[in-house]
């Protein structure tokens, strides 16, 4: 990973690095400006997307969108 750049991959096959960079909006993404806090993403076990330790999540729809544009 660099910078706010996470790779993602499907079900489908499709995959591609989201970058972050732009996106962080809002109160609830405040914290992941902060490139160590960013990094501790996890994926959720049962929404089967990211998820940080504030709560912050990232919509799959979003990250599948984001995905299929660099592919």
């Amino acid at each position: 990973m660099q910078d706010f750049i996470i790779h993602v991959r499907f079900t489908d096959g499709t995959e591609g690095d989201v970058d972050f960079q732009d996106e962080l909006h809002g109160e609830i993404f405040e914290p992941l400006k902060n490139q160590a806090f960013f990094q501790r993403f996890t994926v959720h076990p049962e929404f089967r997307t990211l998820t940080w330790p504030n709560g912050a999540d990232i919509a799959p729809k979003f990250l599948y969108e984001k995905a299929r544009i660099l592919t």
